[in-house]
């Protein structure tokens, strides 16, 4: 007969990379104690890394060796089961804009729950709880160039959007003019001054 742990791993193993598993997620393997015990075993055997209290994440076995899920499919998976809006950091939607060659060397997204930590392997990746502004799923074009224009500052704005405008499309140049009196003054001044000036 199958230990919990063993049909844990089983259950694990049918998930798309970067699944949190969690003891709530499980307890249809068994009993709440027997699945809290399991999943401390398996991240004890190194068979489940556990990312933080609670959350663990299946390794990803390769012919190179075992590795950590990729960040974005674990915080892609964060967002969908904590019914969370999780979005990258300012400094990578600038990098991604090309308005700074600077590279970001921490993972960092921002979301609308709670501040967590997550270890990836050797990787440890921060999710910082963030006004519901900087978030704008709903548009996510805009929220980029919103979290890159906050990120940069407000000496930088103008120039930033100058930018932008050249690169952004019609319609999320809209979206951010729209926007504007959810942001901060001077954002949404900057936005006034350099996308609805005329010439």
């Amino acid at each position: 007969m199958q230990t919990v742990a063993e049909r844990i791993l089983e259950y694990a193993r049918t998930l798309p990379e970067g699944a949190l598993i969690g003891a709530k997620d499980a307890l249809h393997l068994g009993s709440r104690a027997a699945v809290d015990q399991a999943l401390k075993r398996l991240s004890e055997r190194n068979e489940l890394m556990r990312l933080a209290h609670g959350f663990y994440v299946l390794p990803v076995k390769t012919r190179f060796g075992v590795r950590a899920p990729q960040a974005e499919k674990v915080v892609q998976a964060l967002a969908a089961t904590r019914a969370e809006t999780i979005v990258p950091h300012g400094a990578a939607a600038a990098n991604a804009l090309g308005l700074t060659t600077q590279v970001p060397t921490k993972l960092v997204y921002l979301t609308s729950g709670p501040d967590r930590e997550l270890k990836l392997g050797a990787q440890t990746v921060e999710v910082k709880h963030a006004p519901e502004w900087m978030l704008f799923p709903a548009k996510p074009a805009a929220g980029q160039a919103i979290r890159a224009l906050e990120w940069l500052g407000k000496r930088q704005a103008n120039d930033a959007l100058r930018v932008l405008k050249q690169k952004l499309s019609a319609e999320t140049l809209q979206d951010l003019i729209a926007v504007r009196p959810a942001l901060p003054a001077w954002m949404s001044k900057s936005i006034s001054q350099s996308l609805l000036s005329y010439g």
